[in-house]
């Protein structure tokens, strides 16, 4: 036996062994469900089309298509860019149920001003999740014709209060309420629900957030009488990422910078080179046209911008209210655009903070299941930590019971020393052969939990060990 298959078999027994813990959990969302809690991240611009979200639906995870600014892809979008935005997203959802039975997605961003006529056109086709963020998803949302037509909803947001009040509003409006509720974190790639003062403060840090959010979840669940997942967003990049999110009560992750340097990802090579190029340093936050901050890759035409330096651009219409086209020094959609094309010079990535620690293009495939192999390794890991505490505090009880009979043997052999009458002497020696068996029996049972603390220390050794070599 080689050294890497003896590795490979212990990795395979411990696995049995915790085989009910260590894998990625299936996610229950509505009526619906898929066999891995993962979710890409609704990507706009192009980024995350139908090639991407057939992948990962097909991985078992739920594929999403992002319908900002999907009529780029079209010909005229510059002419009529409503019509060429729906009828983008109409026929990249066709494309993908075609390819797959696996769950797809659709992410809308509610500011847009084409908002209904995407939202309509998603439900016309059936897609399985609506993803709304940019934005309160309260008002005008067709909720009985979503029910109707056996949709799941899930809002983005950003803290417990927003889901509160979407939650809350919905009840009062609808007598309904989503389906879950995905929570995005400070770290996430593109425009981010955070001021900046709090991009970069721990107490908004996804960990805190998380927490929140779900015993916001866990009320409405038990007024309502369903489940209710919370997703986990932003700078979720490991498998073991996603098992301390599922650790603190998360029912699923989503993720976006991962999926973008993929095989299947729709974008341009050249895009996706620039996310496996990208060295943690190089990562900003930039002040967007349409308000908000957004975590990019720095190149060359941000540094342009950031200097002052205005970019020619065409302005279809006011897609966000709260882009001044005017006074903007370039078009958000048109720079994604031209990077998605591969022309960087001319445009830029958005990317999560943990894009430097990309390191090269692989297919869906094999993402998902190094993630799976990851998770695997760190539940495995977790249950022997937890094994070995357990009994490392059981060990001291028994530890402590020894020393207490000890204690009462030896005062009841000084005690006998002072008397030496018959009856005293046969009862003394009663005493003693019972407190000898309870020695043993702890001095057995001792040296059984050392055994075992022993071996479970072997274990997380070479768990350790193996996580080194796999990285």
């Amino acid at each position: 036996m080689t050294f890497m298959s003896d590795i490979e078999e212990k990795i395979t027994n411990l696995k049995e062994k915790y085989s009910l813990k260590c894998n990625i959990p299936k996610l229950e969302i509505g009526s619906k469900s898929c066999d891995t809690a993962i979710v890409q991240g609704g990507m706009g611009v192009g980024i995350s089309l139908s090639k991407l979200a057939n992948a990962v639906a097909e991985e078992g995870g739920i594929g999403v298509i992002a319908a900002n600014a999907i009529g780029m892809i079209e010909p005229d979008y510059f002419k009529n860019h409503i019509e060429a935005n729906v009828r983008a997203l109409r026929n990249e959802i066709k494309k993908t149920r075609e390819r797959t039975n696996g769950l797809i997605g659709v992410n809308i961003m509610v500011a847009v001003d084409c908002f209904a006529q995407l939202l309509d056109a998603a439900i016309d086709e059936k897609v399985d999740v609506l993803f709304l963020g940019a934005g309160l998803p309260i008002k005008n949302i067709p909720v009985k014709r979503i029910r109707e037509n056996g949709i799941c909803l899930v809002p983005i947001v950003s803290s417990g209060r927003a889901a509160k009040i979407i939650f809350r509003s919905w009840e009062k409006m609808y007598d309904d309420v989503p389906d879950g509720v995905v929570v995005e974190g400070p770290k996430a790639g593109g425009h981010l629900g955070f001021k900046y003062d709090q991009i970069d403060d721990p107490m908004m840090a996804l960990e805190k957030i998380v927490p929140e959010v779900v015993a916001v979840m866990n009320e409405y669940e038990i007024k309502r009488a369903k489940k209710l997942p919370v997703i986990a967003a932003g700078g979720v990049f490991t498998g073991e990422d996603i098992y301390s999110f599922i650790k603190l009560g998360a029912s699923a992750v989503q993720m976006g910078t991962r999926f973008v340097a993929t095989h299947e990802c729709d974008a341009d090579i050249r895009f996706k080179q620039s996310y496996v190029d990208a060295k943690e340093g190089d990562v900003t936050i930039i002040s967007s046209p349409v308000g908000l901050p957004g975590r990019a890759i720095n190149n060359q035409f941000l540094k342009d911008v950031a200097q002052g330096k205005k970019k020619e651009f065409k302005c279809p219409s006011r897609c966000l209210a709260s882009c001044n086209a005017k006074e903007a020094q370039y078009c958000i959609s048109e720079a994604l655009n031209n990077a998605r094309l591969g022309k960087m010079a001319d445009g830029f990535a958005f990317a999560g903070s943990n894009v430097g620690r990309v390191e090269k293009i692989v297919s869906v495939k094999e993402l998902v299941g190094s993630l799976r192999t990851e998770y695997t390794m760190a539940a495995i890991k977790d249950s022997l930590r937890s094994e070995y505490d357990a009994m490392a505090d059981k060990l001291s009880v028994i530890k402590n019971e020894y020393s207490e009979t000890l204690a009462v043997f030896t005062a009841r052999i000084q005690e006998s020393i002072k008397t030496t009458s018959l009856e005293r002497e046969l009862k003394f020696k009663q005493q003693m052969e019972s407190l000898s068996e309870m020695m043993e029996n702890a001095k057995v049972e001792y040296n059984v939990m050392l055994d075992k603390l022993a071996q479970l220390k072997e274990e997380m050794t070479f768990l350790n060990g193996s996580l080194v070599l796999e990285g």
